[in-house]
């Protein structure tokens, strides 16, 4: 538990903000929620009793206030292609950690590409995609990974129960839509290719007892920048249930609606991550509940990791290259559940 630091919020009042907002507050900081809603910020100020700071990424000045006196900000506001720069120039001028939960490949091969010199020079932390995207996926890869220095293959499936979008997904989405135009993206051979065809459709055996679902394969997420990074992987794809596809893709698919007291969704998931090397296989494997609601105690736990120097590295960092993968998974208890299927796990 920390006693009392501040921690800005930017994009607080977002629905995975609110999130990062509560896990915050149950662990000790005090929450300064930010952002350029007046009116949404002092709504949220009031209701938790907090200091709201209007800022705009439009105004460095601002930005600026909002971070004044803060340990560290973590980046909740979508599109991030748009926040990502600003907001890490002021972290980097407040000489704070900078952690953010985008799942927005342009954005976060952004920041590895913009920021990896001048971070690891300043001696700053910077943690993009420190969420169920990118983060969590990352992790279980780096934890499948085990002592192995190389590995052929990384994959990671993910099963969705359903997957009711927020505002700000539909909004990163359409971002990452106009930036990259008709082109996906895969990753093979060590580096990006950029492909015209339809993603396939395959089967994925998952644990049971889920058991086999039908997947879109290549179906690109944040982990396949965030592994790369640091793992030698030539090969990092990622997979996503057949249903959940159509459900965020669907125009009329409303936003998640709170089952319980903590505002999750109803929405259960499983991710499995299988590494290979020549013939053996190792996976690793968390399931849990509602995908938004999950990020804020994985960036959470990163924040408290930061803080409290429980890191391997400076600079640009993705969440398997600069935590002990394995035992930042076991401290998200009773947040996932989780399999480590290797040797001596």
């Amino acid at each position: 538990m920390r006693s009392g630091q501040l921690v800005a919020v930017f994009g607080a009042y977002g629905h995975t903000g609110r999130f990062v907002l509560a896990e915050l507050a149950a662990r000790g900081f005090v929450p300064v929620p930010s952002g350029r809603n007046a009116q949404a910020l002092k709504e949220l100020a009031d209701e938790h009793g907090l200091e709201a700071r209007v800022a705009s990424v439009e105004d460095g000045a601002s930005l600026d206030g909002a971070l004044a006196g803060t340990v560290a900000v973590i980046n909740c506001a979508g599109p991030f292609a748009t926040t990502t720069g600003p907001v890490i120039e002021a972290a980097l001028r407040a000489k704070i950690p900078y952690l953010d939960v985008a799942a927005e490949l342009e954005a976060n091969l952004d920041t590895f590409a913009h920021y990896r010199e001048r971070a690891r020079e300043a001696g700053a932390v910077i943690v993009p995609a420190m969420a169920f995207f990118g983060g969590l996926g990352d992790l279980l890869a780096t934890a499948a990974m085990g002592d192995w220095t190389t590995a052929d293959e990384a994959h990671i499936a993910y099963a969705l129960s359903s997957w009711h979008p927020t505002a700000g997904t539909r909004l990163s989405g359409a971002v990452s839509r106009e930036r990259r135009g008709d082109v996906r993206l895969r990753y093979r051979g060590g580096q990006w290719e950029q492909r015209t065809d339809a993603a396939p459709t395959l089967k994925w055996t998952f644990p049971e007892p889920m058991g086999v679902r039908a997947v879109i394969g290549e179906f690109t997420m944040a982990d396949v920048v965030t592994v790369p990074q640091h793992l030698p992987i030539p090969d990092v794809t990622t997979y996503m249930t057949a249903e959940a596809v159509r459900d965020v893709a669907a125009a009329h698919t409303p936003a998640p609606t709170a089952v319980d007291a903590g505002g999750r969704s109803d929405q259960t998931f499983l991710v499995d991550a299988v590494v290979r090397s020549g013939g053996t296989e190792r996976r690793a494997t968390a399931g849990g509940q509602d995908i938004y609601a999950v990020t804020a105690p994985l960036v959470v736990e990163a924040l408290e990791r930061v803080l409290t120097g429980r890191t391997r590295t400076i600079g640009v960092a993705s969440a398997g290259e600069i935590f002990d993968a394995p035992d930042f998974l076991r401290a998200l208890a009773p947040h996932i559940t989780l399999g480590l299927h290797l040797p001596n796990a």
